[in-house]
């Protein structure tokens, strides 16, 4: 286990308790003999009583999201009833991109036996919350709904789960509306990723696509490590496509 340990262990702070440590040290002892639950999250003492020296202000670590993103995709990817295989290989290929071959097959390892595991979201997205800046909060939602569209179709009980989720982690219905329509190529869709009307007037076209650089760029995520922003170069992308559709279509 001792390259494995040394992965677990890498970059992890508010995760190594709460919900999701425990989620974490299930899903490990379920194919670690020899597993100690304890062990595993005795670090988490330390590190909240480094959270409240802080003022409870602590950045959020690459492991930590890693985590956080396992945890949030292994309740979506059962949320209508059945785990499809396609969705099963865009987990592992994402984490292959963003990991590399050794660190995704031990994160893929550790999704697996999340899933099946009875997970409370609210939990989860209550200690999220809690220790994850909101831009961050935004690319797992970007995450989860890749996942949920990997067997090329969404279900109706999938985006549920995610807006539930999404409500959870204090994510407005607006911005959960715009990362939506990343996903779907609709006619309003443009409309809805700039966060704006149809009727909207050039110059409103023009501050929301401002607005939504600023809320999506990925600077915003470069404390989580180069590994997190592909997503988030993606998300920029479908803000700028959006922005050049409507362009196009008004003749600006």
């Amino acid at each position: 286990m001792g390259s494995f340990s040394k992965w677990l262990g890498a970059g992890l702070g508010f995760t190594l308790g709460g919900p999701i440590g425990a989620a974490l040290g299930f899903a490990v002892g379920s194919f670690v003999d020899g597993f100690n639950v304890e062990n595993f999250t005795k670090e988490s003492g330390n590190y909240q009583r480094r959270v409240e020296s802080s003022g409870g202000n602590t950045n959020t670590q690459s492991g930590d999201f890693e985590m956080s993103l396992l945890v949030l995709a292994s309740i979506v990817i059962k949320s209508d009833g059945k785990v499809d295989k396609r969705e099963l290989e865009f987990v592992r290929s994402q984490f292959l991109g963003m990991y590399g071959k050794e660190r995704a097959n031990s994160a893929f390892k550790l999704f697996k036996a999340m899933v099946g595991k009875e997970i409370s979201a609210r939990q989860v997205c209550i200690q999220i919350r809690g220790h994850m800046p909101h831009a961050s909060r935004l690319q797992l939602l970007h995450f989860l709904f890749g996942v949920a569209k990997a067997d090329e179709f969404v279900t109706e009980k999938e985006v549920d789960e995610i807006k539930r989720i999404a409500g959870y982690l204090n994510i407005s219905a607006t911005d959960f509306e715009s990362i939506k329509a990343m996903f779907y190529d609709v006619s309003d869709n443009a409309y809805k990723i700039l966060e704006i009307e149809k009727e909207a007037t050039n110059d409103e076209v023009k501050t929301g696509y401002r607005k939504m650089v600023k809320k999506y760029h990925p600077d915003k995520l470069q404390g989580l490590g180069e590994e997190h922003l592909k997503g988030a170069n993606e998300k920029f992308q479908s803000i700028q496509n959006a922005y050049e559709k409507i362009k196009s279509e008004r003749g600006l």
